[in-house]
Order: C-alpha cells, then structure tokens, then sequence
C-alpha cells in the first residue's frame, strides 16, 4: 500500500474515532468545534493559502456541520457558513479574487434592498437580527465564495484534495449513526421521515449530507483509487451511505446524490475516449445492480415501508395527499407574495410572518427559490437568473472542471427542499465556479495489483 493510501486510511480511522467520541461524550463536540475553527485558520494562515487551503477547509466545515448540530457542538446556530467566510476572506487576502466575479458583487448588492425593508417592517416582538440572519446568511456565504472561485485556477488533483476533505468528517457522522441506531428494524413504524435513524436530528438536513456522501465516495471510487484495495473500501462506503440515506425517510438527499453521480457519469462518457466509454458503461450496469442491492436490503430492514414511503402512501398503502410533505402550500404563500410585492418582495424574514398572518401557518420555508422571489421580488429573480446561468455558461468554455454540472445540480436540488439551512449548497455551489486544468480524458485510473 503506498503512502498516500495508508493517509487516506489512517484519517478515516480517525474520523470513525472522532465519530465514537462525540457519541460517548457529546460535550468534546464542542471541543472540536473549537478545533476546526482555530486549526482552520492557523493553516490557512501558516500556508498563505498557496495550495488554496481555504478551499480543503471549507470543505471540512461543510461536511462536519451537521455532526456538530446532532451533538449540540455548535457555538453558534451558523457556525458553518460564518466560519466559511472566514475562510473565504482569509484566502482572498493572501491569493486575491477574480476581477471578474462582477455577477456575484451584484447578487450581492440586490440583496440589499429587502434587508433595509425587512429592518423597518418586521414585527417587534420579532428577534430582527436572528430573522435577518436565519435567511441571508446563506446567500451571503454563497456570493462571498463564488467570488473566490470565479475562474481561480485549480488543478484536478487539487480539486481531488477538496472532495476528501469533504470525506473525512461525512465518514465520523455515519459511525455516529450506527452508533445512535445500531439496528434500524426496531426504530422504523411509518412512512414519515424517521429523527432515530437520522440521528435525533432533521431527517432533511440528515439526508441532505449522506446524499452528499453517496456522491464524494463514488468520485473517490471512480478517479481517485488507485489500488484494487482502495476501489473496495470506496465503493463499500458507497453502499454504506446510500443505505443510512434511505432509512431517513428523507428522500430529497438520496435523489440528490444519485443525480450528481449520473450527471458526472454523463459528462465523462461525452469527454472519454472509446475505451474509457465502455468502463462507464460498465461502471453504470454495476452501479444499478449494487443500487438494487441496496434498495432490497432497505426494505428488508424497514419491513416494506421505505417502498412505501417513495410511493407516497402511508403505513397502510394509502395514498397521501401532498407529495411534497405539505410544502406546496408554503411555496404557493411566497408565489403569492412575490406578485403581490413584485419589486422588493416582502424583505428578509418577513416571509415567515406574513404567512403566519394570512393563513395561519408557522413554518419556515423550505425553497429557497420561492423565498428569495417572495422577500427580495424581482431582485431576487434576477440573482436567480445570475446563480443558474453563470456556471452554465463557464462549464460550456472549461469543461476540464469534471464535477461542476454535479455541484450545480446538488445546489439546485438541494435548495428545493432544504433551502439554505446548511452551508453544503452555498459552498457546493461556488465550486462550480472553478477553472480546473491539467486533466487526462481518460480519467479512470488503471488498477495496480
């Protein structure tokens, strides 16, 4: 096994023990909240970022976040886009920024105008700040890191390097998983979303980062495994996280990530010669095969109900009546919004409060795509128009950057039913961003017995 295999190891079997750790004795969570924040910056400061090591801990912090909010680590409620920030800004003052990231300094300023309206509107027994907060804080970690990506030069390997820094802590959240739910046949009753085995947290949320993981192993699995052994590992883990996907009842992230995977399946066969072509072929058939051997195993383990519950029907077999678990409703309210506040929207946060008044319902809203037109109006339409045509159009002039369709479809499909609560979309999303150079077209690594 060479060097760099045993790191890779060694470091999973560090993150399983963190994952251990943190389960046994909850408070450490917070100790290490400290320790990826200070650590964070002490490497990206000792290094002057040369290597773009504001980018590997991004990635980390990404990844990590929803650990720290099952054990009650994080300082504060978004410790992972602030501390994303921080990296981002840290990075732009040793390696600079694209003059050119012109597009995101606007989707910045337009939102703007619906943070002075929400700061003269909202209810004063509303906290204005956390209102503020809750909802920005996402757009805004999205439009400082897409400036830092805009077109930064990055060499495959390099970009390599980010996805197993989003590896590393995914790896510590599934131990905790088995750990919280070691046998999910005794846990699963119904066809909601299940908080047990998504390990007392929000199944959305849950789900939302193990599709991510189904996605980040199999790019490991598919270009960076080297050895027979490490294909084996990877693609155990592969299978490890699809099944903790599906069990969370939680569709949105397992469909994410089966997305992202067929999309860079989609990108390597237009760029692959004819050889490489029939291994993606080959790749695709067993992909299906070992997807059904997972989805069989689920059943067996949930006692039929997860076929359910992608049915949409309920324990009995009855049909349910909302396909989406009620958020048609919501997003129908901020349609709504939108056209009756067309130029500004209803500001920042207000969302949530006009809903509440007109109809009733409390509940934060799950699209972001409909909240941003509902709080910032035709503003928020144009920064959507800027946000899904921009990396559209650098992937048609630098198709080297493999994964950027991937990213681009985890952020869209993701803010669709978990708006921005996590930084993963904001973060992801700049990824597509990036001008990656140096790649073979036969991308596949030849096995070494």
């Amino acid at each position: 096994m060479k060097k760099e295999e045993r790191s890779y190891i060694y470091l999973m079997l560090f993150h399983a023990f963190i994952g251990i750790v943190v389960f046994a004795l909850p408070f450490v969570s917070k100790i290490y909240t400290l320790a990826i924040f200070g650590l964070g910056i002490y490497y990206i400061v000792k290094s002057r970022n040369r290597n773009n090591e504001a980018l590997i801990m991004s990635a980390y912090a990404v990844s990590v976040e929803v650990l720290l909010r099952m054990t009650d680590g994080m300082l504060l409620n978004e410790f992972g886009k602030y501390s994303i920030l921080i990296f981002m800004f840290l990075g732009m003052i040793y390696s600079g920024f694209s003059k050119n990231a012109l597009a995101y300094w606007l989707f910045l300023l337009l939102l703007i105008p619906s943070i002075v309206l929400s700061l003269t509107s909202l209810n004063f027994e509303t906290d204005i700040r956390k209102a503020i907060a809750f909802n920005i804080s996402g757009p805004v970690c999205l439009g400082i890191s897409s400036i830092y990506c805009y077109q930064r030069k990055i060499t495959f390997d390099r970009l390599k390097g980010v996805v197993t820094a989003f590896c590393l802590p995914l790896f510590a959240v599934v131990v905790y998983l088995y750990l919280y739910t070691p046998s999910v046949k005794d846990v699963v009753t119904g066809t909601g979303s299940n908080f047990v085995t998504s390990g007392g947290f929000g199944p959305n949320q849950v789900s939302t980062i193990l599709g991510l993981g189904i996605f980040v192993f199999f790019v490991q699995l598919l270009l960076n495994s080297k050895s027979r052994f490490l294909q084996i590992v990877n693609s155990g883990f592969v299978l490890v996280f699809a099944f903790r996907g599906i069990v969370t009842f939680s569709r949105g992230g397992v469909i994410t990530g089966i997305v992202m995977i067929f999309l860079l399946l989609i990108v390597l066969y237009f760029q692959a010669n004819f050889k490489t072509k029939r291994k993606i072929g080959l790749i695709l058939m067993f992909s299906f095969i070992a997807g059904l051997g997972v989805w069989s195993y689920s059943s067996l383990q949930t006692g039929g109900l997860i076929n359910k519950r992608y049915a949409n029907q309920d324990a009995r077999g009855r049909e349910k009546k909302s396909k989406m678990s009620g958020r048609e409703d919501i997003m129908a309210t901020e349609v709504q919004m939108f056209w009756d506040n067309p130029i500004f929207g209803v500001g920042v946060g207000r969302s949530k409060e006009v809903r509440k008044k007109e109809t009733g319902i409390v509940v934060a809203s799950h699209d972001e795509i409909t909240r941003m037109l509902a709080e910032h109006g035709s503003l928020g339409l144009i920064d959507l128009m800027i946000l899904f045509l921009t990396p559209l159009f650098l992937f048609v002039n630098n198709r080297q950057n493999l994964l950027a369709l991937s990213f681009v479809a985890f952020w869209l499909l993701t803010i669709n039913h978990a708006a921005m609560r996590l930084a993963a979309p904001a973060f992801i999303y700049a990824l597509s961003l990036l001008k990656v150079y140096t790649v073979e077209i036969a991308m596949i690594p030849k096995q070494k017995q």
